[in-house]
């Protein structure tokens, strides 16, 4: 039976310039590095999910359509201003129809990512 959720493999066609879109522009620790960005390892905790980010010349596509995913953050607002300071072209946090604020944006191949506030 399954016993644990490991990890969401993505691969890029510039996986190093993606590795450091998560690590440098959204601040996701890498844990597990690689000095060819192919397999690198990124997530908050070593013994939770990771997101990890494959060569796609490499290995070929790791899924057929985009990944979304969702992030929490202690302030939107200032979450914005950081990552607008650091050039991630993305639109001002807006309240969504649930009430509580959001803030989307996409990585550097397309694939969503949704900030939440809380």
């Amino acid at each position: 039976m399954i016993v644990k959720y490991q990890c969401v493999n993505i691969s890029s066609k510039d996986p190093k310039a993606l590795v450091e879109f998560y690590h440098l522009k959204l601040g996701i620790p890498v844990i597990e590095p690689d000095e060819h960005y192919d397999g690198v390892s990124l997530g908050f905790l070593k013994e939770a999910p990771v997101i990890v980010i494959w060569d796609e010349n490499k290995w070929g596509k790791s899924s057929e359509g985009r990944v979304n995913f969702v992030f929490s953050c202690d302030n939107l607002d200032r979450t914005y201003a950081e990552l607008s300071g650091k050039g991630v072209q993305l639109e001002p946090p807006v309240t969504a129809v649930w009430g509580g604020k959001e803030l989307p944006l996409a990585d550097l191949d397309g694939n969503k990512i949704l900030l939440l506030e809380g």
